[in-house]
């Protein structure tokens, strides 16, 4: 496989600091002509951030970003697209890697590098797959640990770590001794679309395009003939690094209108449990429910229904014993026609692919994964938040006057 022209950049982060440093090496030695440009955003305190860019054989440059308004994660999008494009216009280099600092999530950087004119040729998140359930079993506040990429970040380390996690098309998984077979079983039900790549402390002594078999002897000029060294192709993480990636359709994946959710699964004490209903929540009810649903698994995500709100699609979106609930705009049923060609055609797919006659995409979908999950309990208990039979056949009108119970929580 090819390096392709101009310059290719790869994303690699992850909270896994140890996975993550063993994958960018492993591209550093595996791609020549490759550089790693980082951003330590644990010096925001002094009110800069240090970039360093690196080759193989250690620090090519390093320098400093002053914080933009008091934010290093916004020091980081105002540095990072001209160093890259200062390494463009060098030449020399074949593939840029961006190290992310740790809580720094890689949607957001993708998207800065694609807006700035930049080639993103692959999307890596380094996992230690033994740090999994600690990390979204982890609800403290990334603040609280040194983790905060800006002065006002509420983020969390289970919701961080589940976005860097589930946004990747490639996982570069760790050799971790101390990881089992529920681990690596979570892990594939967490994200079971992802490509794994393996990747382990030892590295290669010679590049991979320079090293490798001898090809066929060809003839020289004065009629003999000498061996010809022939490229070995790529390591499969410098493979995937290079495949190509779609800022688009990664963000659509994510959106929960149309996310590509986990399947329905049970193996290694790990399960996931997928519920899809064609009937809505009774707000009093579900939010009353809420802690319990909440702690029922390590992760849940999908999209729900209130019957009090019918028009609105709501996104659930839980780890770490924390539950973000939010309004991401409306159901497509609720919409005019006309407003449909304003809508994006992957939205309008994936809503094609499950149209009710009488509900349109207004839908349960809620996934849940964990180890020892109690799956007939967790469904009775959403069983349980639906409207019952006489509230449903009351009608929508009648549904719009229960108790506005998720109104506090949205901050209507």
């Amino acid at each position: 496989m090819a390096v392709p022209p101009g310059l290719p950049v790869v994303i690699v982060g992850g909270l896994h600091a140890d996975a993550r440093r063993a994958a960018v090496a492993r591209l550093l030695a595996d791609v020549p002509g490759s550089v790693v440009l980082h951003h330590d955003l644990a010096t925001a305190a002094a009110g800069t951030v240090v970039r360093t860019i690196r080759d193989a054989s250690g620090i090519l440059d390093a320098g400093e970003a002053p914080l933009v308004n008091d934010c290093a994660c916004c020091a980081l999008r105002e540095d990072l697209v001209p160093e890259l494009e200062r390494l463009r216009d060098t030449g020399g280099t074949r593939l840029a890697v961006v190290e992310l600092w740790d809580s720094v999530e890689p949607k957001a950087m993708a998207e800065v590098v694609t807006a700035g004119g930049l080639t993103v040729t692959g999307v890596i998140t380094a996992v230690d797959p033994a740090l999994v359930l600690p990390y979204l079993g982890n609800g403290d506040d990334l603040a609280d640990g040194g983790l905060a990429a800006a002065a006002t970040d509420q983020r969390t380390v289970a919701d961080t770590f589940a976005r860097q996690l589930e946004y990747a098309p490639v996982l570069a998984v760790a050799d971790s001794p101390e990881a089992d077979d529920e681990d690596r079983e979570l892990l594939a039900q967490l994200h079971p679309t992802a490509r794994q790549v393996r990747i382990g402390q030892d590295l290669p002594a010679e590049p991979a395009e320079t090293a490798g078999p001898i090809a066929p002897a060809q003839p020289s000029g004065d009629g003999l003939t000498v061996p010809t060294p022939r490229r070995r192709a790529l390591s499969p993480l410098a493979q995937a690094a290079l495949a190509g990636f779609d800022v688009e359709a990664a963000a659509a994946a994510q959106h929960p209108a149309c996310a590509l959710l986990p399947a329905e699964a049970d193996a290694h004490g790990v399960s996931t449990l997928v519920w899809s209903m064609r009937r809505p929540f009774h707000p009093e009810r579900l939010y009353a429910a809420l802690e319990d649903l909440t702690c029922a698994a390590a992760r849940s995500r999908g999209r729900f229904w209130l019957a009090d709100k019918p028009d609105t699609l709501f996104h659930w979106d839980a780890a770490g014993g924390a539950l973000c609930v939010e309004s991401t705009g409306p159901w497509l049923a609720s919409l005019p026609d006309a407003a449909w060609d304003m809508v994006p055609p992957v939205r309008r797919a994936a809503a094609a692919l499950d149209w009710h006659p009488e509900h349109g995409d207004r839908c349960q979908h809620l996934v849940f994964t964990s180890p020892g999950l109690d799956r007939d309990g967790l469904e009775r208990l959403l069983e349980s938040c639906l409207l019952t039979d006489a509230e449903y056949a009351a009608g929508p009108d009648a549904w719009q006057r229960l108790p506005h119970a998720f109104d506090t929580l949205l901050e209507v």
